[in-house]
C-alpha cells in the first residue's frame, strides 16, 4: 500500500487554498494525500503588529514543530513567511511556479487621498509600511493584522483611505476588490508569491513526490531573494524587499533596505546572465551594508535580555526554533554518569525489560553490544526513547508518555509477572510501586547516576524549561524565585506544581514541543 502523504497547513482560507493545489498536483500524479490543518502562533495573535512581535517565521515555526514531531509529512507555506534557515532536518522539497508577486492597494471610494498631505493606510508589515512612508511622509499608518476576509472587513469598517494586501493572496481566493490597483513602484518581500513545500530531509518518498512539483525558474528566482535577505540578516521584522526575475536568459535583481520610519533608504539593482548569478545575492547585499546598511539594521535590532532558560541545552537547530520575543539561554542542570552493568544481570534472556530514558539505552549498548542484549519485550517511555532503543537494541513491544501511563499498561497486558527496570539512581516511585502492589516483581538495574549541576540564573528570567524531575530539583536547589514553568510532560510537571504556580505541558513528550508552548505563550 503506498504512503498518504499528510500535508500540513495553516487552516485560514488562504492557507487552505494553498495546500489543496499542493493536494491537487500530488494527486495528479497518482499519490495519496490528505489535508492537517494545524492553527499557527501567527493566526492566534491579532493584536499586535508582526513586526512588534518581532518574530521570525511566527507562520511556519509550529508546522515545522508538527513535522518534528512526525504529525505531518510536508508543509505549505507562503515562502515570503519562511525563515531562511530551516531547522536541521527539514529541506526546502519544492516551489511551485510563482503567481503575482506585487503589493495591492485596496481603497475606498476613490484614489484622490494619492495626491493629498493626510491619509491613513492600514498594513501589519513593516516592510510596507516604510516603503509607503518613504513616498508618503505625511501620511499615517494603523496596523492590520488577520486573515485576508477579515483584514477586507476591517477596511470597510474603519474609517481609512485603504489598505495594502499582497496581490497573490488575495487573487487566489478569488476576492480582489474592484477597487484596487498593484504598486508597482513597490519592492515586494522576498519571495512573494511563491508557494513552498518544506519536507523531512530523510523522508526520501515525500521529497521525491514533492520534487516533481518545483518550478526551476521560480526556484532560482527566489533563492536569490532569500539569499539576499539572509545575507542582510533580515526577516519580517526588518524592512527589506527583494525582487528578482529572469528575462532574455539574463537575471534581473532589485533589493532594497529602509530604516523602520522610511526616512532612510538603500536601492541595489544588478543584471547577470543565467547560470552566472552564483554571487548575486552577496554582491547586493554588500552594496547596501557598504552604503550605511549595517547602522540600519543594528539600529532595528533591539537589545533584548534573556527571559527563557533551559535546564538542558539546545542543539543549533532548536535554538533557530524560538521566535525573537523568547531570548533563550540554556544549560545542563544535571549531568549524567553511565555505569557500568554487570553482567550477570544479561547472561540469559529477559522476558520483560523497561527503559524509561535515552540516558539507559546509551548505558546499556556502551556496555554491550546489541547482540548481548536479548530482551524479548522491551517496554519503554517516550517517542525518542523509543526510536533510539529500536536503532540501537531491538524492536520495541509497547511505549506510553510517561512512567505511570505504562505501568498502568502493564498492570493489564504484560507477558509474566516480572521486569527488569534500567533506571537512574534518582528514579522516581510511581512506576516500581505501582507494578508491584499488583504483583509483578521489578528488579531494578541502576544503569546510570543523575547529578545536579545546576546554578543561580539571570533576574530577567521569566519561565524555565523542564525535561524531568530532576531538572526541576536541581533548578529549585539554586533558585528560589517563581518562574513560569514549561514541562516535557506530566511526571515533570508534578515536580515542578511543588515549587511552581504557574505549570505548562508540552502537547507531546519532546524538546521542540516544549519550545513550542514558549513560544505561544511570548507571542500573547
Amino acid at each position: 500500500m503506498s504512503k498518504i502523504i499528510r500535508i500540513g497547513t495553516r487552516d485560514s482560507e488562504l492557507a487552505l487554498y494553498q495546500a489543496n493545489i499542493v493536494k491537487t498536483q500530488l494527486e495528479a500524479l497518482g499519490h495519496k494525500t490528505t489535508l492537517v490543518p494545524v492553527k499557527s502562533t501567527g493566526d492566534l495573535v491579532l493584536d499586535k503588529p508582526l513586526y512588534e512581535l518581532g518574530i521570525t517565521g511566527i507562520f511556519t515555526r509550529t508546522l515545522d514543530i508538527a513535522m518534528l514531531n512526525d504529525d505531518i509529512d510536508i508543509a505549505v507555506h507562503s515562502l515570503k513567511d519562511v525563515p531562511t534557515v530551516l531547522p536541521k532536518g527539514i529541506v526546502q522539497a519544492a516551489v511551485l511556479k510563482r503567481g503575482n508577486v506585487n503589493d495591492t492597494l485596496v481603497f475606498k471610494n476613490n484614489e484622490e487621498f494619492l495626491g493629498s498631505k493626510n491619509a491613513v493606510i492600514a498594513t501589519g508589515s513593516l516592510r510596507r509600511r516604510a516603503q509607503w512612508l518613504n513616498r508618503f511622509p505625511t501620511h499615517t499608518i494603523v496596523d492590520l493584522r488577520g486573515n485576508v476576509n477579515s483584514r477586507l472587513q476591517k477596511l470597510e469598517d474603519n474609517d481609512w483611505n485603504g489598505a495594502i494586501f499582497a496581490a497573490a493572496g488575495i487573487g487566489r481566493i478569488g476576492i480582489r476588490p474592484e477597487e484596487s490597483f498593484n504598486l508597482d513602484w513597490m519592492i515586494p518581500a522576498p519571495a512573494q508569491g511563491a508557494i513552498m513545500i518544506t519536507a523531512l530531509e530523510a523522508d526520501e518518498f515525500t521529497r521525491t513526490a514533492c520534487a516533481e512539483l518545483n518550478h526551476e525558474e521560480t526556484e532560482i528566482c527566489t533563492t536569490i531573494e532569500r539569499e539576499f535577505l539572509n545575507k542582510l540578516e533580515g526577516g519580517c521584522t526588518a524592512p527589506i524587499g527583494a525582487l528578482a526575475y529572469i528575462k532574455d536568459e539574463e537575471i534581473n535583481f532589485k533589493g532594497v533596505l529602509l530604516s523602520e520610519d522610511g526616512s532612510k533608504r538603500i536601492d541595489v539593482t544588478r543584471v547577470k546572465k543565467l547560470g552566472e548569478h552564483s554571487d548575486m545575492a552577496q554582491f547586493c547585499a554588500d552594496f547596501v551594508i557598504e552604503r550605511g546598511g549595517k547602522r540600519l539594521m543594528d539600529k532595528i535590532k533591539s537589545n533584548k535580555q534573556t527571559n527563557v532558560f533551559s535546564t538542558k541545552s539546545f542543539t543549533e537547530d532548536q535554538r533557530l526554533l524560538f521566535h525573537e520575543k523568547a531570548v533563550a539561554e540554556s544549560s545542563d542542570f544535571i549531568k549524567i554518569s553511565l555505569n557500568r552493568i554487570h553482567p550477570r544481570f544479561l547472561k540469559n534472556e529477559i522476558q520483560n525489560v523497561i527503559i524509561t530514558s535515552k540516558n539507559a539505552v546509551e548505558s546499556l549498548t556502551t556496555n554491550y553490544s546489541a547482540i548481548e542484549l536479548q530482551f524479548k519485550n522491551i517496554y519503554c517511555v517516550g517517542r525518542r526513547t523509543k526510536r533510539l532503543v529500536e536503532k540501537k537494541i531491538g524492536k520495541v513491544t509497547h511505549t506510553e508518555n510517561n512512567a505511570k501511563k505504562l505501568a498502568e499498561y502493564l498492570v493489564e497486558y504484560i507477558d509474566g509477572t516480572e521486569v527488569t527496570y534500567f533506571c537512574s539512581d534518582l528514579r522516581l516511585d510511581d512506576l516500581p510501586n505501582i507494578l508491584e502492589e499488583n504483583n509483578i516483581k521489578v528488579t531494578e538495574v541502576e544503569a546510570y547516576q543523575t547529578k545536579f549541576d545546576g546554578f543561580k540564573v539571570a533576574d530577567t528570567i521569566e519561565s524555565a524549561m523542564f525535561y524531568s524531575p530532576s531538572t526541576v530539583e536541581s533548578f529549585v536547589q539554586k533558585n528560589k524565585t517563581e518562574v513560569i514553568a514549561f514541562c516535557i510532560g506530566e511526571t515533570t510537571a508534578n515536580e515542578a506544581r511543588k515549587h511552581f504556580s504557574d505549570v505548562r505541558i508540552a502537547k507531546v513528550p519532546t524538546v521542540e514541543s516544549v519550545i513550542e508552548l514558549v513560544n505561544t505563550h511570548y507571542a500573547q
